[in-house]
């Protein structure tokens, strides 16, 4: 992302304590740096065109810049910029124009809609693939514990991969067999049920492997649950890497993510005989809508 310098000191400003807003209220990092990156490119626009104040911003500038990223080109490959891409763009503006209500009292109108790029269908795994990848698990190793741990969070409590990622020791209550979700999506908290057969996975890895990813007693503040091998909090990228390791050890066939986890959870508890409205509790869903996707994965 191009490292913008505005002439305009507001725009410096606006995006910094953007940036810290989105910060204290929990959003996942990857928004953090991510939609003031986004922004930055909207306040060049700006300038570029001689606006130098949000309050000059209208929905005619809003659908002028959404003409100007559909026909911009990409940088990194040939042709334009991505849907997706775009839609990113426009919930950074979404983002914005909230924080310029709550903080400003300012009303910034964003009319923009684009249809998003349609996806595959969801992988969802059996209930014998699940079985696999905890039979390929080695529990004789630091890593065969925290593989188990890293099942646990993903497919026993259907988290998301930035939930996940984000759990401290602390939010794993297992004296009360619960959770704590404390950066969930939208910076919503939630309590989660923890089963019998994941506290124990949490609590062998807690117990007997998680201090050994530490070469240092100073480095065991670490707050986080999961820990790479260097001693720090782990990453989604180390995570998707073992887990497709085990995938392959399991003999399971096509692309499995975090996410697929929390599909295949998600399903297998719809399928055994849960509510629909529990399963969307479970999953941390706004509405039931968001979670109806899997009954139609059900009846197929």
């Amino acid at each position: 992302m191009r490292n913008y310098t505005f002439r305009t000191p507001s725009f410096n400003l606006l995006a910094e304590s953007f940036k810290n807003w989105l910060r204290v209220l929990g959003y996942a990092q990857a928004t953090v740096i991510g939609s003031p990156s986004l922004l930055k490119v909207f306040f060049y626009y700006l300038e570029e065109r001689g606006i130098t104040g949000v309050d000059q911003v209208n929905g005619q500038v809003m659908k002028d810049y959404l003409e100007f990223l559909q026909k911009r080109k990409n940088s990194m490959s040939d042709g334009g910029l991505s849907i997706n891409y775009i839609i990113s763009h426009i919930n950074a503006l979404k983002r914005f124009a909230r924080y310029l209500q709550e903080t400003q009292g300012v009303i910034l109108e964003v009319p923009l809609k684009v249809k998003p790029e349609k996806h595959p269908q969801r992988v969802i795994l059996t209930h014998d693939e699940i079985r696999r990848l905890y039979q390929v698990t080695d529990n004789t190793q630091q890593l065969g514990y925290r593989d188990r741990a890293m099942l646990g969070v993903y497919y026993g409590l259907g988290l998301r991969r930035s939930e996940g990622m984000a759990l401290d020791l602390k939010d794993v209550l297992l004296k009360k067999n619960m959770v704590y979700v404390r950066k969930g999506k939208n910076y919503r908290e939630r309590y989660v049920p923890v089963c019998q057969v994941v506290r124990a996975d949490l609590e062998n890895y807690i117990l007997f492997a998680r201090n050994s990813f530490f070469y240092s007693p100073e480095k065991r503040k670490n707050p986080a649950l999961l820990i790479s091998m260097q001693g720090r909090r782990i990453t989604g990228n180390t995570l998707i890497v073992r887990l497709q390791l085990l995938a392959e050890r399991a003999c399971i066939d096509g692309p499995v993510g975090l996410h697929t986890l929390r599909h295949s959870i998600a399903t297998h508890l719809l399928s055994s005989g849960m509510s629909l409205d529990s399963v969307s509790r479970f999953l941390g869903h706004r509405s039931l809508e968001s979670t109806q996707i899997y009954t139609h994965l059900v009846n197929e």
